[in-house]
């Protein structure tokens, strides 16, 4: 065979095409489409996730506040309320108190205070409610704690919560 008797197929180049600039733009818009929706459902995750963390953490802070108080009411004696303030004198013989510290929990052992609830906690409303108090009624000491407030969540979110919880001294004074 001579060089001049062989002939390209031209007929397969011209069949073998890349993308034109069309399908290209189109490619590309719907991939950025389709980051940007992925990408807004992973902010919006995140953001969720922040907020569940912050109320969870004011939520478990307070509660640790509660407990601490009723802890040491159940085994005080000589309980006196004011509705926002409580006080007793505890098993040392110590004199305790518990109210609002601006909008923080605060308890007072012999005189020193000491604030029980974190900043993220946010304490509108702190009411005691004492029955059972004096010897000659014939009941138990028992206190009910009412809080209502907020908890912050980040970037200047807040969540509001309500909270009750009661407590019964535990020796007998009647």
């Amino acid at each position: 065979m001579t060089m001049n008797n062989f002939q390209f197929p031209i007929s397969n180049f011209q069949k073998k095409r890349g993308y034109t600039l069309i399908e290209l733009i189109v490619a590309v818009g719907l991939f950025a489409l389709i980051m940007t929706l992925v990408a807004g459902a992973y902010l919006m995750m995140i953001s969720i996730t922040q907020k569940a963390q912050g109320i969870s953490s004011g939520i478990d802070n307070l509660s640790f506040a509660l407990e601490t108080m009723t802890r040491s009411i159940r085994t005080g004696t000589d309980y006196f309320s004011t509705g926002s303030t409580f006080s007793f004198t505890n098993a040392s013989g110590f004199p305790v108190s518990y109210g609002l510290n601006g909008s923080t929990l605060s308890q007072s052992v012999n005189g020193k205070s000491s604030d029980l609830t974190d900043p993220s906690v946010q304490i509108t409303t702190l009411t005691f409610s004492l029955s059972g108090a004096s010897k000659a009624d014939n009941q138990q000491p028992y206190v009910s704690i009412n809080i209502d407030g907020s908890v912050t969540t980040g970037a200047g979110k807040s969540e509001n919560f309500s909270v009750r919880t009661s407590a019964v001294m535990r020796t007998i004074d009647i």
